[in-house]
């Protein structure tokens, strides 16, 4: 991440390094502690302190609130991008080839403004003043690909084909012999979305918003829900598949329909796909349906990570900031990876952080040495130390 951005302060007056600085805002963010403002305490705190590899006594202290905001308001569009590319080369640095599926879950989602932020803007669907952040994430594994700021007021689609784009082609470079799927909701039903991936060769299952061409489609699988209701008066949940040529599309495409009769009315979902030899059942149930998990990493990222915390002015600066709370993710990604097998290997980052990170602990420094004593009365020693175990034997990657 600090080979990513260009340091143009003079040397002589640095007192806190970018890769010191990118530690010490990266660290406090994975422990819960996402303003700048925390970092006036947080400064002196001897664990934080070793962390980022400075005594904890007798070091200096690590820096300020006024020189976080200053860090994260000097970044540009290229260090950008570029801090962007090195979150897909994270992901490929811990996903080893070879591999023979990839899933790309891509979604959008709301990051409410209060204040004067560049590019907030009003959206009627969410009825506020917000930014639309866009979010892709690895369907298997979870881990975090891209994370795009926009403005408030930008569709869920708005520059989604450029950034799969560009994470297909690095992918295929990593992986040249594996299968990739994309899955997304109805926001990204949009032509320039399919022509991509179908010139790429990747695969998709994408939501399509109900409209009368397609319940007429699907009329016949409606009454036959309707009348399995009728003489059981249990649930009823019929697939179907067609093809289907809307308006803006240059040909037809394959369209998944569900229909389902609950005892509160009719449930219509359409989905259009590029997998053809898939039965509709298998392809909705077994590959789209898949996609609401990203929903899950989501929530960890914006209310565990307090990644909506994008409240300087500047839109890059936010970006940044939300790239940071990315990479922080990241970080507790890969504890949580540490601990496969065990019962928190599908730990949330909350509760990673309360039952790992979250420790009380006496640091002591002498002169060969920094020594964390922990409590004995700690009930999670077994899974610590299996942790601190698995991320010893993790390879280096550079």
């Amino acid at each position: 991440m600090s080979r990513s951005l260009s340091d143009r302060r003079d040397k002589a007056k640095v007192h806190h390094g970018q890769e010191e600085l990118f530690r010490q805002r990266l660290f406090a963010i994975a422990m819960g502690y996402e303003d700048g403002n925390d970092h006036q305490t947080l400064r002196f705190d001897s664990g934080l302190k070793t962390a980022v590899g400075r005594l904890p006594e007798t070091g200096p202290a690590l820096a300020s609130q006024p020189t976080i905001s200053r860090f994260e308001n000097r970044v540009g569009n290229r260090e950008l991008r570029r801090l962007s590319d090195a979150l897909i080369n994270a992901y490929v640095a811990a996903h080893p080839a070879p591999r023979k599926l990839i899933v790309l879950d891509m979604d959008a989602t709301d990051d409410p403004t209060h204040g004067m932020q560049q590019l907030s803007c009003f959206h009627g669907y969410y009825d506020q003043y917000m930014l639309h952040p866009l979010l892709v994430f690895d369907g298997i594994t979870g881990f975090p690909m891209a994370a795009v700021l926009r403005a408030g007021n930008a569709h869920a689609s708005k520059g989604a084909a450029a950034i799969l784009k560009r994470i297909i082609r690095r992918l295929k470079r990593a992986y040249p012999k594996a299968t990739i799927l994309v899955r997304a909701d109805a926001g990204f039903a949009v032509p320039g979305i399919y022509r991509l991936l179908e010139r790429e060769k990747v695969k998709y299952t994408i939501g399509l918003i109900t409209n009368e061409r397609l319940r007429k489609r699907a009329a016949n699988l409606v009454l036959k829900a309707e009348e399995e209701f009728a003489k059981t008066g249990e649930k009823q949940r019929l697939f179907g598949s067609f093809y289907h040529r809307a308006g803006s599309w240059q040909r037809s495409r394959r369209v998944i329909a569900k229909v389902e009769r609950l005892p509160r009315g009719l449930n219509t979902r359409f989905v259009v796909t590029n997998v053809l030899f898939e039965s509709a059942a298998g392809i909705y149930d077994g590959i789209y349906t898949g996609r609401g998990d990203a929903e899950n990493r989501i929530k960890e990222l914006k209310l565990q990570l307090k990644a909506d915390r994008l409240s300087c002015t500047r839109f890059q600066a936010n970006q940044f900031r939300l790239l940071l709370h990315t990479f922080a993710f990241v970080l507790l990604w890969h504890l949580r990876r540490s601990l496969a097998g065990t019962e928190l290997a599908m730990a949330t980052v909350d509760t990673l952080r309360l039952k790992l990170l979250k420790v009380a602990a006496r640091v002591v420094q002498s002169v060969r040495r920094v020594l964390f004593t922990m409590p004995r009365a700690y009930p999670y020693q077994r899974l610590f130390a299996t942790a601190l175990q698995n991320i010893r034997q993790m390879p280096l990657r550079t």
